[in-house]
């Protein structure tokens, strides 16, 4: 059986907790992701997911309940602890890519193993191990405006994978890629996970884009409402039954 690497035991998270404007974004939410997973979180606009995302990657911190990653409860780091627990163990690729625009692109993937006081020697070997994967070694000196987003969602994929994490979170990584673009990059994470192992967590509206996954986690209201497992299903099929889950969902509000 897989080894657990990510797991919440009744995770709550309450804004403006103790007021009277108190709200409960996410209820008692008990979840488990197995390395080599390849999960999609999915749900409609205010469900949670992006807080659920944000509290399982120590973004955030909930209100109650345990994370735990790689068996370390996170709420019992302090946020230096965290900081470095997050540098070793994850990797992160955001819809608006996160580069800065005042770094070339080799300067942007570096970025991590800069902070951590990696030797330059190290740095350059795995910046151009990465570069030559994804086919941008020719943009390395480039500055991020001079590039496509493909080509920026690229970098963003090695800068997450610089510090050779367990666990990729990825937070609607094709929101800013137009169809060919969104299919070559879910077709690069799909060959991370199932060739290389690398677990990955994923917030998606689109589910042709859950379809790359190996499991779907439906968040509604604050709660795992569905879960789906691909198992032995093609692509295809999955997909199909991916659109029923949210098409229902979409029939249940509209009738409300």
């Amino acid at each position: 059986m897989s080894e657990t690497v990510l797991e919440t035991k009744h995770l709550k998270k309450v804004y403006n907790y103790n007021t009277p404007n108190a709200f409960e974004a996410l209820h008692d939410i008990n979840f488990q992701v197995f390395e080599g997973d390849f999960v999609a979180i999915m749900g409609p606009s205010g469900s949670g997911k992006s807080t659920f995302i944000n509290n399982i990657s120590t973004i955030d911190l909930p209100t109650s309940g345990k994370v735990y990653i790689n068996g370390k409860e996170v709420r019992r780091m302090t946020s230096n602890e965290i900081g470095h627990f997050r540098y070793e163990n994850l990797g992160f690729i955001f819809q608006d890519f996160n580069l800065l625009d005042t770094h070339t692109m080799y300067e942007n993937i570096a970025m991590p193993l800069s902070l951590a006081h990696v030797s330059k020697d190290e740095i350059e070997k795995r910046v151009n191990e990465l570069a030559e994967q994804m086919n941008i070694t020719h943009l390395l000196h480039k500055y991020p405006n001079e590039c496509s987003g493909g080509q920026r969602q690229r970098a963003a994929i090695c800068r997450a994978l610089i510090n050779h994490p367990r666990i990729i979170v990825a937070d609607e990584p094709t929101g800013n890629l137009d169809s060919a673009n969104s299919a070559e990059l879910m077709k690069i994470l799909e060959k991370l996970n199932s060739e290389e192992g690398v677990t990955i967590v994923m917030v998606t509206h689109d589910p042709l884009i859950t379809s790359y996954s190996s499991r779907l986690i439906y968040i509604k209201d604050g709660e795992i409402q569905t879960v789906l497992d691909r198992e032995g299903l093609s692509q295809d099929d999955y997909f199909q039954k991916i659109v029923e889950i949210n098409s229902a969902e979409s029939r249940e509000l509209i009738q409300q």
